[in-house]
This record gives C-alpha cells, sequence and structure tokens, in this order.
C-alpha cells in the first residue's frame, strides 16, 4: 500500500512539473508574441521592356470568293514588304490562316415576311510581329496607315510591351523589400530602446507592374501594363519581428 502511494505520488509530482514547464512556455510565448514589431517593406524599380508585340488586320470583301481571295493575297505582300522596308526581319512576321465569312443582308416585304439576299463574301487576314528591336516596330506600328493609301483596308492595334526578365527583377525586388522590412524594423526597436530579434512571419504582398510616370491603380489582382514601353515594379513585404 505503501510502495502504490508512492508510485501515485512520484507520479503526480512529474505531472506537476511538466504542466509548470508547460505555463512557463505559453508565457514566455505570449511574452514574446506581446512584444514584437509589425512593418511593411517596399521596392520599387524602374524598367524598360525589351519585347514588342504588335499586330494589324485586313479584309476585303466581294461576291466571288476568289477575287476575294486574290485582293488579300495582294494586300499580303503590300504588308510584308512594307514592313520589311521598315527593318523588320521577315522571320518575326507571322500571318495567321484568313477568316471567311458569309454575308448577308435582312429585310421585310410589303407583306411583313422577312428574308435575307446574299451581300457577298467577307476575308480578313491578321498579322502579327514580335520582336527585340522595339524601334523598328513602334515606327511601323505608326506608318502602317500609309497602306490605306494603296486601297489596303488595315486596321492597326496599339503595340504592347513585355519584359522577358521579370522573374529575375522579381526576385530581386523581394530581396530589396525583404531587407527594407528588416531595416525600418530595427531602426523602430532602436528608437524604443530595445533590440531586433527573430523574424516571426512574413508576408508577400501582389506584384505591381505600370507605365512609368502614369497615374494607374494597383490592383488586387496585380497590376500588368503592356501598353507602356517604360515600367515601374513595385513590390510590399510584410513581417513581424520579435523585439527583445
Amino acid at each position: 500500500m505503501k510502495y502504490n502511494n508512492l508510485i501515485i505520488s512520484i507520479i503526480a509530482a512529474i505531472a506537476l512539473i511538466g504542466f509548470g514547464c508547460i505555463l512557463a512556455n505559453a508565457y514566455k510565448y505570449k511574452y514574446k508574441m506581446g512584444n514584437t514589431i509589425s512593418v511593411t517593406g517596399n521596392a520599387m524599380k524602374n524598367f524598360e521592356s525589351d519585347i514588342v508585340k504588335w499586330s494589324a488586320s485586313y479584309s476585303r470583301k466581294s461576291m466571288d470568293l476568289a477575287s476575294a481571295s486574290g485582293q488579300l493575297q495582294s494586300d499580303r505582300e503590300l504588308v510584308r514588304q512594307f514592313l520589311i522596308k521598315q527593318g523588320i526581319d521577315a522571320k518575326a512576321i507571322v500571318f495567321n490562316a484568313v477568316n471567311i465569312g458569309r454575308d448577308f443582308s435582312y429585310q421585310t416585304d410589303g407583306s411583313g415576311k422577312s428574308y435575307n439576299t446574299f451581300t457577298g463574301y467577307s476575308l480578313s487576314q491578321k498579322v502579327s510581329v514580335e520582336s527585340t528591336d522595339l524601334a523598328k516596330v513602334d515606327n511601323a506600328s505608326r506608318e502602317i496607315s500609309t497602306l490605306i493609301s494603296q486601297g489596303v483596308e488595315l486596321s492597326s492595334n496599339p503595340p504592347n510591351y513585355y519584359y522577358s526578365k521579370l522573374e529575375d527583377l522579381k526576385l530581386e525586388l523581394i530581396s530589396e523589400a525583404s531587407k527594407n522590412a528588416k531595416q525600418r524594423a530595427a531602426n523602430i526597436a532602436a528608437e524604443a530602446g530595445a533590440s531586433l530579434g527573430d523574424l516571426i512571419k512574413a508576408d508577400l504582398g501582389i506584384f505591381q507592374i505600370t507605365g512609368q510616370n502614369e497615374n494607374e491603380a494597383y490592383s488586387s489582382g496585380g497590376a500588368l501594363n503592356t501598353t507602356s514601353r517604360n515600367k515601374t515594379a513595385n513590390i510590399t513585404v510584410r513581417t513581424n519581428y520579435i523585439s527583445n
């Protein structure tokens, strides 16, 4: 009986010590969590796009399919020659498949009965250019309207600009934003007469890529400007540090 009581006492003592350790650790953790510094670091960089994509479309209409096809083929050659004369590499010029449509006019006769009349074939084709020679493509996109005077029914889209090293840029900005956050936290700790402890949490913000010197709003899903040749990349990092 005495032996059993001794065993029970030992177990109770061990349990009490363990519970005390748990309470001590919980208090220590709560103390640390209550002495944290929360800051947001920021990094921003201006850069220039190194890839341009541009496209245009042209069309022809005729009652005769072969005639419309021949006219479109002639237009395609005029467009190709124009772009080559602008200094664009022929390998960078891509012509999409021809789209063929049948057009009708819908009318109503005197008794109110509707009917349609075939008005001809509409053929269209898209031409696109992707190049690293931004200046030549920019100039071609501005001057291609001169083909209209040669009878080409053409519609040109604005160029879109991209950056081939965007992932490298993102990693660079993450590093800079993290350093900025740590420096801010260290400054706060120093002004408060404390020292900066370990990082306990970090959250990466959304990348925002906007046109340089343009009043573009940031998006919750991240902005990605493609219309400006010169851009600005921005990223934030939200961090929590222990303050000792």
